[in-house]
């Protein structure tokens, strides 16, 4: 039996008394319940020591140098498709996010995405830049863009968060992005399948 294909859920925010964990946590057991044939790591960008700069070349070239780029791009490149889920801070995503994304570059390419922001707004301006970069990195971000918005004693009175709760009316997007996520992972699998196909039967035909 073949492993099942993994989607990475990425969080973008590290700051001190953040939502994130709690959040995407929820967020995964949504997902585990619409599309149960894939398996689900989170990934915390705290636990991933990804300096600025730190790297002699440009990440297009792919000549990594520091053991932790290294680990970053395995990562990355065994993943059937990433999920970020990142808050918006002052009208964009955070730089811890971008960051790890400026880490690579190839290994971007053509995964299958999905995007979902929250905050006081829901997070859409920071979804339409993370798009922008998302669609310059040639990734495949699927249509649907869950924006979560915090109830404002959250925010600003630190009253308990409650996802299943608070966020009850994004739960058909959320599911609904999954699903296309889905539809994206199996047409990249078959269409791979089709041409391997095709070129074992090239290679027997020349042989």
């Amino acid at each position: 039996m073949e492993p099942m294909k993994k989607v990475l859920l990425i969080m973008g925010s590290t700051r001190a008394g953040r939502k994130c964990p709690q959040i995407t946590s929820w967020v995964k057991s949504l997902a585990k319940q619409v599309c149960p044939d894939f398996s689900y790591e989170i990934v915390d960008l705290a636990t991933w020591q990804l300096p600025m700069d730190d790297e002699p070349g440009i990440p297009a070239l792919g000549n990594y140098t520091q053991a932790h780029t290294l680990a970053w791009s395995e990562k990355i490149k065994a993943a059937a498709a990433v999920a970020f889920i990142t808050p918006q801070f002052n009208w964009g995503y955070p730089a811890v996010l971008k960051n790890a994304i400026d880490h690579l570059y190839s290994e971007w390419r053509e995964k299958p995405t999905i995007i979902v922001t929250y905050g006081g707004h829901g997070g859409t301006r920071c979804a339409r830049q993370l798009r922008r970069v998302a669609a310059s990195l040639r990734m495949n971000v699927v249509l649907t863009a869950p924006a979560l918005e915090l109830p404002d004693l959250v925010i600003r009175e630190g009253a308990a968060l409650n996802p299943a709760q608070d966020f009850r009316a994004s739960i058909p997007k959320i599911e609904r992005a999954f699903t296309e996520l889905a539809n994206q992972i199996n047409d990249r699998e078959s269409m791979l399948s089709t041409i391997k196909r095709k070129l074992k039967a090239l290679l027997a035909s020349i042989s």
